[in-house]
């Protein structure tokens, strides 16, 4: 295996584990948050996307597909705290949205280079172009652990 196969398997872990939480939420489900103070799923799951789009631009511009007009906006961490489903992107166009992210940065991590895996990011929490791949499986499995309290409390049984 090497360096661009491990960075494709942990983008692909991230999402096999993630994804499978949002399958069976509606789009009232995506917008329970699993404490006071915390983010609901559509909003985390929109920033993972606009995140995402940032970063693989950061590393390759205009490579990532653009977003819908004004979807960071709805996604920044203003909008966090709005419980107004009309200000959110259903389920359905999110999973769409991260498919055609997803996609793009599997494509740019294909045509790397083991060396280019190591060009500098200038960002401090993912310093190089490898780092900042990896990170984009990481990044799902982080806030994918809030998702299973949601899921508990709507008394879905355990995935995993």
């Amino acid at each position: 295996m090497n360096a661009r196969q491990a960075i494709k398997l942990a983008i692909d872990t991230g999402d096999a584990v993630s994804l499978p939480y949002l399958e069976d939420l509606t789009d009232a489900d995506m917008l329970r948050r699993p404490c006071p103070g915390c983010n609901h799923i559509n909003w985390q799951v929109g920033h993972l996307i606009a995140a995402e789009n940032n970063m693989l631009n950061q590393m390759a511009p205009g490579s990532a597909p653009p977003l819908p007009a004004g979807f960071s906006e709805k996604y920044s961490k203003e909008a966090a705290t709005s419980d107004d489903a009309s200000k959110f992107c259903k389920k359905d166009e999110l999973l769409k949205l991260h498919q055609q992210q997803r996609a793009a940065t599997l494509a740019f991590l294909d045509k790397l280079t083991d060396e280019k895996l190591d060009a500098p990011t200038g960002v401090v929490f993912a310093p190089t172009v490898g780092s900042m791949l990896s990170l984009q499986g990481s990044h799902w499995l982080m806030h994918a652990g809030q998702w299973v309290v949601v899921r508990r409390q709507l008394g879905r049984k355990p995935l995993f």
